[in-house]
């Protein structure tokens, strides 16, 4: 039986317990199941997580296995393997293939019904795997999505809320692509309280240069590179970006993300899974929005769906 509130997260890693975190923080579902190869671990940070629910929300989260995926609306998946020294993106790419190709049919043995939320990177190619793995399984179309660049989404709408003065939940503004060193940020569709973004900076007397713009999608794009840098792994942003991706499935919110999903054709590039504005609800993905972009970043859209491409073709998909 498939219970309303009930999720699981499958990796109890960074991610994986900063999500369950977070979701306690938000007050997302009633129940949440922790499963990882590493029982303990799985266990350890359940029961941590466990004494926050005081603070925050009424919440009932342990550890399981597979079989206490049962009944689950959602489950979250973060694990994989990391890379090792000196492995190739295609190495990384096959190890967490063979991963992939254990977990989701486990899953999907108790929890049939259950919309499957990927963040494992490289988070395009892994949704896209794990979409073709479950529909094999009888999963249905819009089933399977990934976390996407919702994360990059809310970096540049509050950074260029900083610059600005505009709160960045009153920003209209995507990214688009692959979630990395690719994704497009649409400028051109960028909007504020329904004007368009050069309209308000001339009424509000602000000044957006070529420069400021060029400093933003820096650190839009290099955000990642930034944090690992200095604290070896980024988890905070993440997890509370599946926890509102959760959120809107498992309150059937039918909220417009920038989540990625196996798509018919991107930018020209045909059957790619990329991160789009898209109708997250109960349901899974209900919809996909392309943008009008301008002609530049439709070219970049392109340059990155077919980046993506490319390493899902070369996983044999």
């Amino acid at each position: 039986m498939l219970l309303r509130d009930k999720i699981g997260i499958v990796g109890s890693g960074f991610v994986g317990s900063a999500a369950a975190y977070a979701m306690v923080m938000r007050g997302v579902g009633r129940e949440i199941v922790l499963v990882d190869l590493n029982r303990k671990r799985a266990e350890a940070e359940a029961n941590d997580i466990y004494h926050a629910v005081p603070f925050a929300n009424p919440m009932n989260i342990h550890a399981g296995d597979y079989a206490d995926l049962a009944g689950c609306r959602a489950v979250v998946i973060t694990a994989g393997v990391n890379q090792k020294p000196g492995e190739t993106r295609l190495e990384l790419l096959e190890r967490n293939a063979a991963v992939f190709r254990q977990i989701v049919p486990a899953i999907l043995e108790h929890a049939s019904a259950a919309k499957l939320i990927v963040a494992t990177n490289p988070v395009d190619i892994t949704t896209h795997l794990t979409a073709h793995i479950a529909q094999t399984l009888g999963a249905p179309a819009g089933s399977v999505f990934g976390s996407g660049t919702t994360l990059d989404t809310a970096r540049f709408r509050t950074l260029l809320g900083q610059k600005i003065g505009v709160d960045a939940q009153h920003i209209h503004a995507y990214v688009l692509g692959e979630h990395g060193d690719s994704e497009v940020l649409a400028w051109s569709q960028v909007t504020i309280g329904g004007s368009r973004l050069d309209d308000f900076c001339e009424r509000q007397h602000i000044s957006l240069t070529e420069a400021d713009r060029a400093a933003i999608d820096e650190r839009v794009r290099r955000a990642a590179y930034h944090i690992i840098e200095g604290k070896g792994a980024t988890y905070y942003g993440i997890g509370s970006a599946l926890a509102r991706i959760t959120e809107s499935v498992i309150e059937d919110q039918r909220s417009i993300l920038t989540v990625c999903a196996p798509t018919e054709e991107v930018a020209g590039v045909r059957d790619v899974t990329v991160a789009l504005p898209r109708l997250v609800g109960g349901d899974g993905i209900l919809a996909t929005f392309p943008q009008l972009l301008s002609d530049e970043e439709t070219a970049a859209l392109h340059r990155s769906a077919t980046i993506v491409r490319n390493a899902i073709s070369s996983l044999g998909l």
